[in-house]
């Protein structure tokens, strides 16, 4: 007799529990939704620079102090080799891409180089290299809407990279442009010292070399807990040292830009 009582328990508990299970769960309950973790925000230095700007090499120099201080991934520069003091031609660095940056920037030449944009939270030029540290400090401690990440695979026969953006929302909905660029490390060409001096073996690093996605980039939206994904395909010219190439995305909109990365070609992913 116990031990049909305790069947008859067990069996009814059973059914109790199956019960419940079946019932509809409302569909506002069946998921928490979790709000993205905070993430700093890198900045971004575009650095106008030329190959026979005397002064060129001591913003340089600052930059280099700069990022040695927050580190490669809180401030990520590119050199925009561009305006009157520039080189074109075989042994020059400087971009059409990159003079029309220039000319957007100051279409007048009325600021002597170096100069540099920060973020773009700076409408005008910024030339007192001593001042630099100053805007990196005051906009590296900003917090980012979005976080970024790039994933290259590169075929080294065909030089053809493959390069995929995505971008994740952190906080609101941002709307803005999507940016690629590519830069390349450990170029040697000449360069005028602050002395008057040649170097013809100067290296030239995080030297701008193309816009990947057209001059001004393309709109994008990026919605909290959502990932917006881009693609991209580029063959890398024959005189570029695919070892020293990376990928540098961000995104921007009228307030400055709202995150920057970077990373290298050849850092995972590569096809042989």
């Amino acid at each position: 007799m116990k031990l049909k009582n305790i069947l008859l328990g067990a069996a009814s508990a059973i059914a109790i529990f199956a019960t419940v299970a079946c019932q509809e769960v409302d569909p506002n309950d069946r998921l928490i939704y979790v709000k993205p973790a905070e993430a700093g925000r890198a900045v971004l230095i575009e650095d106008f620079t030329g190959q026979n700007c005397k002064n060129c090499p001591n913003g340089t120099t600052i930059i280099n102090d700069i990022i040695k201080t927050h580190g490669e991934d809180k401030v990520i520069a590119v050199g925009i080799h561009s305006g009157p003091l520039s080189e074109d031609g075989e042994d020059g660095l400087a971009t059409e891409t990159g003079n029309d940056y220039y000319r957007n920037w100051d279409k007048d030449s009325k600021h002597g180089q170096p100069w540099a944009i920060f973020s773009r939270a700076t409408k005008q030029p910024v030339g007192n290299v001593n001042t630099w540290a100053l805007y990196v400090n005051k906009l590296i401690t900003k917090k980012a809407p979005i976080t970024l990440s790039i994933n290259n695979t590169y075929d080294a026969t065909s030089r053809k990279l493959t390069t995929a953006i995505d971008a994740i929302g952190i906080e609101g909905t941002t709307t803005g442009k999507l940016q690629v660029w590519l830069i390349e490390d450990g170029i040697v060409a000449f360069q005028i010292m602050d002395d008057g001096t040649t170097n013809d073996n100067y290296v030239h690093n995080h030297v701008f070399r193309a816009a990947v996605n057209g001059t001004w980039g393309e709109d994008v939206t990026v919605d909290e807990g959502e990932i917006a994904q881009k693609q991209y395909t580029y063959t890398l010219p024959e005189k570029w040292n695919a070892e020293k190439v990376s990928v540098v995305a961000f995104v921007y909109n009228e307030t400055g830009v709202q995150q920057v990365t970077k990373k290298a070609v050849l850092a995972e992913n590569t096809a042989e």
